[in-house]
C-alpha cells in the first residue's frame, strides 16, 4: 500500500518540498508519495488529527504553523526546548514531533565556513525557524544576536540561550552587521512573491562575512545578490538548509539514508527552470 507524507502550510504553493522527496523516494524505490496540503494556523489541530485518522505516514511544517503545531503532538525534547516542530511521525500511531531545522541549517553553515564556535552570528527573525537555529549553534559555541523587528520577542528568544543578546531592526542594525561574522536571514522577507524585499542591503556588510539566506525560492534571492555587491564571497543559499532538514526527516519517516545528491539536484533544477520562465 502507498504510503504518503506530505507538508501543510499557509501558503504552500511556492513549497520544494514535494519534488525532493518525490524524487528520494523514486531515487529508493519506495512506494510512497509526498504532497502539499494548504492549512491556516486556526486549522493545525484539524489537520493533524485528520492525517492521522487517513493513515498519512508523516508531515513536514512549515510557516506560520511551526509554533502553533507543538500543541497538538508529543514533541521530543529538543523541539520543545527551540519551541517549534517542522517534522511529524504518524509511525507510532502517535504524532510525534521534531524540530530538523536547525540541524539542517548547521550543516550548511558547516559545509561553508567550518568551525562556528565563538563566531558572531546574527540572526534576522525570531519565529520558528530562527529558534531552531539559533538553539544550535548556541550549542556549538556560537556569539548569537537576535533581530527582530518586534524587540521583546527578540529578547524572549535570547533570554533562553546561553550567549546571546538582542536588537530590533532598526539603527543599530548596520553596526551588528558591521560587528558579524554570520549573518543569517531566518524570516521570509526576500521569499517569492515579494523577491526584490531584503532587511540588509550591500552597504551594511563587510567583505569577510558569512551570508546564509534560508529563503529559497527564488534560489538567488536580493540578500545573496547584495551579498555579491559586497564583495562577499562565501554565500550560503536556502537550498542547502531545505535538503538537509528534509534528509532528516527522510530518515525519522523511513529509517532509511536518503539521496542527498539527487534531493539537492531536483530542486536546484525546479528552481532554474522556474527562473528561466519569469525572465521569458
Amino acid at each position: 500500500m502507498k504510503k504518503i507524507y506530505g507538508i501543510i502550510g499557509d501558503p504552500i504553493a511556492h513549497s520544494l518540498s514535494p519534488v525532493m522527496h518525490n524524487a528520494a523516494f523514486e531515487k529508493l524505490g519506495m512506494d510512497a508519495v509526498y504532497l502539499a496540503f494548504r492549512v491556516s494556523p486556526e486549522e493545525v489541530g484539524d489537520a493533524i488529527r485528520g492525517a492521522k485518522s487517513l493513515g498519512i505516514a508523516g508531515l513536514n511544517v512549515t510557516i506560520p504553523l511551526k509554533e502553533k503545531t507543538l500543541s497538538f503532538v508529543d514533541a521530543e525534547e529538543v523541539a520543545k526546548k527551540i519551541g517549534a516542530v517542522n517534522t511529524i511521525d504518524f509511525g507510532s500511531g502517535t504524532p510525534v514531533g521534531y524540530n530538523t531545522d536547525g540541524i539542517g541549517s548547521l550543516m550548511a553553515l558547516k559545509e561553508a565556513v567550518g568551525e562556528i564556535k565563538e563566531k558572531k552570528v546574527l540572526i534576522l527573525g525570531a519565529g520558528g525557524a530562527a529558534k531552531a537555529i539559533s538553539f544550535y549553534l548556541d550549542a556549538e559555541g556560537a556569539r548569537v544576536t537576535i533581530a527582530n523587528r518586534t524587540k521583546g520577542r527578540a529578547a524572549q528568544l535570547a533570554s533562553n540561550l546561553r550567549n546571546a543578546n538582542s536588537i530590533g531592526l532598526d539603527a543599530e542594525l548596520k553596526e551588528h552587521v558591521k560587528a558579524s561574522d554570520i549573518l543569517i536571514n531566518a524570516t521570509s522577507v526576500g521569499m517569492y512573491p515579494n523577491e526584490d524585499a531584503t532587511l540588509v542591503r550591500a552597504n551594511m556588510m563587510h567583505p569577510d562575512l558569512v551570508v546564509f539566506d534560508i529563503v529559497y525560492n527564488p534560489m538567488d534571492t536580493k540578500l545573496l545578490r547584495e551579498a555579491r555587491r559586497a564583495g562577499i564571497k562565501k554565500i550560503v543559499d536556502g537550498v542547502k538548509m531545505l535538503v538537509y532538514q528534509g534528509a532528516a526527516s527522510f530518515r525519522i519517516w523511513t529509517k532509511r539514508e536518503p539521496p542527498i545528491e539527487v534531493m539537492e539536484k531536483v530542486v536546484r533544477d525546479a528552481l532554474s527552470r522556474d527562473s528561466s520562465k519569469s525572465t521569458d
